[in-house]
């Protein structure tokens, strides 16, 4: 055999070695770039996390092997899974190049909490602690203190007030204080000089027009007269007349699927009836919007004392100033609803409010 052809055949053994070696190496790495998730998903990762949680998460996402490399890789970029705690968005279609890239960047995924409308805030805790890393009698505990509240003019009992109607971006490592920090810098953005001198115009607090707003959004889903309603609700104030609002009444009882008050109903024990009790509750009925709070601090004087909604069941109510025109416009609104075969639950006490 000649010297050219030991060496052709060294050179071709050789060639042969580093392609078995070339098509290993490609078949081991290329799914660390090529792999990607079929879905999106949140990995949170905890305070004390180890490489066994962090595995155990991806895991249970994106299967094991995925989880497998993804882990690899995190490893040889973060020593400690810990110093990473936090909540990670890995997108849909991500490799494990690009999932370990995300949570080692510690860069955390931003949670939306939408605030609308909200009865009996305290036990709706629990569903925003599940948003976070804290449990919900840990934020009913920080809206229990009273000089964290106070630093916002608010009671304890007013300090669902905090939460107005809007989007809030936290992160899930967010604590219950730092939330309340965050809404509540809103909060005061809200209550600016102008809207609290206009409340103080009125006669009230800031707390006292939150109070106030959150009982006219149980009223009225029309804005064009909610201003109209927390006017009329001023009046009965400065007048020294029970508010008598029925929605006050549902707070009390804890029960919003009352549709008519009955004068049972008018009987339930605490400071939340307004119709055994006088002046504003000791805190909202439920969460309220800038609309409401501009509706009423802008609101027209008025005369009102009395409403009932309209007998063309249109939402809107007829307002009045004395106690015999509102007779009148409540007397057209039972007989709609006798037209309708709805009975008459109970008949108006002497200067109440037929709201429905």
């Amino acid at each position: 055999m000649t010297s050219k052809v030991k060496s052709r055949r060294i050179w071709g053994w050789i060639a042969g070695v580093a392609g078995v070696l070339i098509l290993a190496c490609t078949l081991l790495i290329l799914p660390y770039f090529l792999t990607g998730t079929a879905s999106a998903a949140i990995i949170k990762i905890p305070r004390e996390a180890t490489s066994a949680n962090l595995t155990d998460s991806l895991t249970k996402y994106f299967g094991s092997d995925y989880a497998a490399r993804t882990g690899r890789l995190f490893r040889t970029m973060v020593k400690d899974p810990s110093s990473r705690y936090g909540a990670y968005d890995i997108p849909e279609g991500s490799s494990p190049v690009e999932a370990a890239r995300i949570l080692a960047r510690g860069t955390q995924t931003q949670y939306t909490l939408t605030i609308n409308g909200v009865r009996e805030f305290l036990p709706f805790a629990d569903r925003i602690a599940a948003k976070f890393d804290f449990s919900g009698d840990d934020l009913r505990a920080a809206l229990a203190d009273a000089d964290l509240m106070k630093s916002y003019g608010l009671t304890t009992e007013q300090a669902p007030s905090l939460f107005l109607n809007d989007t809030y971006y936290l992160y899930w490592t967010d604590t219950p204080r730092q939330l309340i920090e965050k809404v509540g810098a809103n909060y005061r953005r809200v209550w600016n000089e102008e809207r609290t001198a206009k409340a103080k115009a009125l006669g009230l607090t800031p707390a006292e027009v939150m109070v106030l707003a959150s009982i006219v959004d149980e009223e009225s889903n029309q804005i064009s007269e909610k201003g109209r309603i927390g006017r009329l609700y001023i009046n009965r104030l400065n007048s020294h007349m029970r508010l008598q609002a029925d929605p006050t009444v549902r707070y009390a009882l804890h029960d919003f699927t009352i549709k008519r008050v009955t004068g049972a109903h008018l009987q339930a024990p605490g400071p939340y009836n307004t119709y055994r009790v006088y002046g504003l509750p000791p805190g909202p009925i439920r969460t309220t919007s800038v609309p409401t709070i501009d509706a009423i601090l802008n609101s027209e004087p008025s005369s009102d004392l009395y409403m009932c909604a309209r007998e063309d069941f249109s939402g809107f109510h007829n307002f009045a100033s004395d106690y015999e025109t509102h007779m009148a416009n409540a007397r057209r609104y039972q007989k709609a609803l006798d037209a309708l075969g709805i009975s008459r639950s109970r008949t108006a006490p002497t200067d109440s409010i037929t709201s429905e």
